[in-house]
């Protein structure tokens, strides 16, 4: 039956149905157009038929979530192949004009531009899009109108293979929707919701306040707006994952009542973070200073000297906690005491102690400035977050931030390659282990933990093929890492880098303990900060840090340095033998010209090869992300529920990805 066929008895409907017909022949070409382009590039012309996702099974079983305003734009298919070959790929109507579909089109056009569209279409949602049931040609028109919205009756389906990392990340949506019914902030990547509520202080167990998830879908739509305003679609990262990144920076500063304007000004300032965080390889890692001086002799001369004792640098040092309670910042002060001496009246330093919580951390950021530091290191990776967005706010100030793998642009971070220490003190553990049972204690399983166990363990293997390394951690919640390693009947240990300066114990470094249970310390490992911290001024004082050692775009610069740099070592007790020390020093050296790299060639897990034996080196990325162990460890990389708070919270902030750990217990 054809359109004037059906028109025949009703002149009205007539009048009404032709005076709308050009409408509908407009969105027919906007159909035809997309299917010959669909065809083009090899793509399917017309709508994709969710059954199609379920191959052998159904897609019927789903959740029912109940009716709801959804974007048009995630509604993507149909969800039987009845209606497939009506509509384009863009839901755009490719039937003749003359058919009774397209009678029925142009009445719906008609019905909402008289009175709307008011019942719900009947849709299953599958990964973040929605397929229809009842309702194909009331989308069509929509879609036409260019309308955002349309009204639904959800039922969502949930996809199985929970091991894809695209389906761990819809599941960690299916949680945050409980709490937050938001549709249109997706990601796809696992950890990102959680995120999410953390910067809004929130979780994903208990129900979201309606007011606070409409601030959100309030302030997702003003930063989608001016982030594609700004960007045009040029920019790798789609605006959930950019969202993100600006909750990051300004989730202190009302970041979901901004207006349009202050938006606007914001994402200008984080330009760089927004490249950095799409770029496939967002890390600059050097491995040694560059000590190149910043111009030639002329210029020199031409040019006044930045820094002076009439105007010195000044530098702001930020501690959690006070150096007398803790080992790791008292080498620190001891790096800032250094500076101090060697640049006498160049450089003037202040210590602030204390700052753990991020409003202390912010405010000591902000006296320091106000008193004219120019330059500041937050001594800690949890301090990050707070040092990048102070970073944003004071951009002529340089931000130093004690960690690895952490890519803020406006943030450069310096770490010591400790597994080259590490390595060392395995190799003298097994030339003098009796048992071949080595303890071994790590701290937190954040970036670089796993590889300075597993270099240990090389070197105790090389040294004795029999070793065992037995590892625990000092973040484990109710541990007693000193039991448990004696149960373990390991009388050789590798224990805490350092201990607190009041502290009496001699439980550090690698030590041995004999048969009346008296300790003898062997070799420690250093951290010279002193070193670390010369370096990094007198390259600022001579002008290497803003232009040979400026990152390059879209990346953040990491310091990784080691022993070639003076800033790692090991220190070995005089009641050594001489060949202990001899054989140390070899190995020393080797490491010193690169001329041996434990994480050469064949690399073993307890699951097999990890590493082929014609593969090289292992690189820095490698290295710092490992969460493996090595074939001879005897333990696991804890999961998140194991560790202590603090633990817990140096994992989130520069921790491995703990979601598939490996354990090698006996």
């Amino acid at each position: 039956m054809g359109l004037d066929d059906l028109l025949e008895d009703s002149p009205a409907l007539q009048t009404s149905v032709k005076s709308r017909a050009a409408e509908y022949a407009a969105a027919k070409r906007q159909g035809d157009r997309a299917c010959r382009r669909a065809v083009a590039n090899g793509q399917y012309p017309y709508l994709p038929a969710l059954e199609e996702f379920f191959p052998g099974g159904s897609s019927d079983v789903g959740v029912p979530i109940g009716i709801m305003e959804i974007a048009l734009s995630q509604v993507v298919g149909t969800k039987t192949r009845g209606r497939q070959e009506a509509f384009a790929c863009n839901f755009m109507p490719i039937l003749a004009d003359e058919s009774e579909f397209a009678l029925k089109w142009i009445t719906l056009l008609g019905a909402q531009e008289t009175e709307g569209i008011r019942d719900a279409v009947k849709v299953y949602e599958y990964l973040w899009k929605f397929y229809v049931l009842e309702g194909n040609k009331r989308v069509s028109v929509l879609k036409y109108l260019k309308m955002p919205m349309i009204l639904a009756d959800i039922t969502r389906v949930m996809p199985k293979n929970e091991d894809e990392e695209l389906v761990k990340a819809y599941y960690e949506f299916d949680q945050f929707f409980r709490c937050a019914p938001l549709y249109e902030i997706v990601f796809t990547k696992e950890g990102s919701y959680q995120r999410l509520a953390e910067l809004l202080n929130q979780d994903l167990k208990t129900k979201w306040d309606e007011d606070l998830v409409k601030e959100l879908s309030y302030a997702f739509s003003v930063f989608t707006n001016a982030y594609n305003a700004k960007y045009g679609g040029k920019q790798k990262l789609t605006p959930s994952e950019a969202f993100l990144v600006y909750l990051s920076y300004y989730c202190k500063e009302e970041p979901l009542t901004a207006g349009k304007d202050l938006v606007e000004k914001r994402i200008e300032k984080l330009r760089t973070e927004f490249e950095i965080q799409s770029s496939e390889n967002p890390l600059q890692i050097q491995e040694t200073p560059n000590l190149k001086e910043g111009g030639t002799m002329l210029s020199n001369l031409i040019m006044p000297k930045l820094y002076s004792e009439k105007k010195p640098l000044k530098a702001a040092f930020l501690y959690e906690t006070s150096p007398d309670e803790s080992s790791w910042f008292y080498g620190h002060e001891l790096g800032r005491n250094r500076l101090q001496q060697v640049f006498e009246g160049v450089v003037e330093t202040e210590a602030v102690s204390h700052c753990l919580e991020e409003d202390a951390i912010r405010e000591a950021i902000d006296k320091s400035v106000e008193g004219g530091a120019e330059l500041i290191f937050t001594t800690s990776p949890t301090q990050i977050e707070e040092t990048m967005r102070a970073a944003v706010h004071f951009p002529n100030v340089r931000f130093m931030n004690c960690s690895i793998n952490l890519s803020h642009g406006k943030v450069r971070t310096y770490y010591g390659r400790m597994h080259e220490a590490k390595f060392l003190m395995g190799v003298l553990a097994g030339s003098l282990t009796e048992n071949h049972k080595i303890g071994y204690v790590a701290d937190y399983p954040i970036f670089g933990a796993v590889s300075r166990i597993n270099a240990f363990a090389i070197g105790a293997a090389m040294a004795d093929p029999e070793a065992e390394v037995y590892v625990t951690w000092t973040s484990l919640k109710d541990t007693d890492w000193k039991e448990e390693l004696t149960s373990k009947g390991a009388r050789m240990i590798s224990g805490p880098d350092l201990i607190k300066p009041s502290a009496k114990s001699r439980d550090y470094g690698l030590y041995r303990i004999d048969g009346e249970d008296q300790v003898h310390n062997l070799a420690m490992p250093v951290w010279d900060w002193g070193k670390y911290y010369e370096l990094i001024v007198r390259s600022i004082l001579n002008g290497s840090y803003d232009k040979e050692d400026a990152p390059k775009a879209g990346t953040a610069l990491n310091y990784w340095w080691g022993m070639a740099s003076g800033v790692i070592d090991v220190i070995l007790s005089q009641n050594l033998s001489y060949y202990s020390q001899k054989m140390i020093d070899i190995y020393r050296r080797a490491l010193i010209n690169k001329t041996f790299h434990p994480f050469d060639g064949e690399l073993r897990s307890r699951d097999g090869v990890m590493h082929a034996a014609d593969a090289g080196e292992l690189t820095n990325e490698e290295m710092i992300t490992m969460n493996w162990l090595n074939d001879n460890v005897i333990g696991e990389v804890p999961p998140a529920e194991k560790l202590t708070d603090a633990g817990k919270n140096a994992v989130r902030i520069s921790g491995l990805d703990l979601s598939n750990v490996q354990t090698t217990e006996n």
